[in-house]
């Protein structure tokens, strides 16, 4: 079964894009992960975010998969990893909700809604707002 992670909207300890990076290891795990997903799995988001906190992706993958909630496992990064301030995660949420809006990712987005169909759609600034509509979570 193909299906797509969560949204990158999603929080846990008030991060974005957290809890989609645990789905998309588990529905990896278990073969329910959409293709399209699978080359970027420890990659963009995913790799920026692991580096953020301070934990290795590998590490992070061997952790959700071993099991737990992903409150144990934000638990775990926060042992393993760097202690974050408020200012960190406003600082991560920033970055990561405006991906691709005036930014040197800008490129990569456009081509990613064109190839998506999506190239008409203005509206869709960043790539936390593509994967919403490309998803199937928000209108086409």
């Amino acid at each position: 079964m193909n299906q797509r992670p969560i949204s990158a909207f999603a929080t846990l300890g008030g991060l974005y894009f957290l809890p989609r990076t645990l789905d998309k290891i588990r529905k990896h795990a278990r073969n329910e992960l959409h293709a399209e997903h699978h080359e970027y799995l420890g990659q963009g988001f995913d790799g920026r975010l692991c580096h953020f906190l301070g934990v290795a992706y590998a590490a992070l993958k061997a952790r959700t998969l071993a099991g737990g909630t992903d409150e144990e496992i934000l638990a775990w990064c926060r042992q393993r990893g760097r202690q974050l301030t408020d200012v960190d995660v406003l600082i991560w949420n920033g970055f990561a909700a405006k991906r691709g809006w005036r930014d040197e990712a800008t490129p990569g987005l456009e081509k990613n809604k064109a190839d998506s169909g999506l190239a008409h759609r203005t509206d869709l600034l960043t790539y936390f707002d593509y994967y919403e509509v490309d998803e199937g979570r928000a209108p086409r």
